[in-house]
């Protein structure tokens, strides 16, 4: 009696093997469902990034705007005639020199090729 006790606890657990740990098994799904949930995940930050970079190179497609403003904030670029005013807050240090050095100021149309 014991030794059939013994055989069918052992053909039990030979049944379960498949259902926990083979191909298909409870396990392995529940990994997948994760792995599935993550790349929804990533799948949606993507959309919302592809959407911003869509509504930029349609601003910048259409309308000079965007450029200009891009210009001014990545490039510290300003408009001839144009003065640039910054505030700084207590505490905070002055920049440096901007990336880009102030034009030369035109020369005298009258003093041209003329040597002195």
């Amino acid at each position: 009696m014991r030794l059939i006790t013994l055989a069918l606890a052992v053909l039990l657990l030979l049944i379960q093997y498949p259902l926990w740990l083979g191909k298909g098994g409870w396990l392995r799904v529940a990994d997948l469902e994760q792995q599935v949930e993550a790349a929804h995940q990533k799948n949606d930050s993507l959309k919302s990034r592809n959407a911003k970079l869509d509504s930029e190179v349609r601003d910048l497609k259409d309308g000079t705007g965007a450029v200009e403003e891009r210009a001014r904030f990545e490039l510290s670029m300003i408009k001839q005639n144009e003065i640039y005013v910054q505030i700084l807050r207590k505490g905070q240090d002055m920049p440096g020199e901007g990336a880009t050095p102030a034009p030369p100021p035109p020369p005298d149309k009258g003093k041209e090729g003329k040597p002195h």
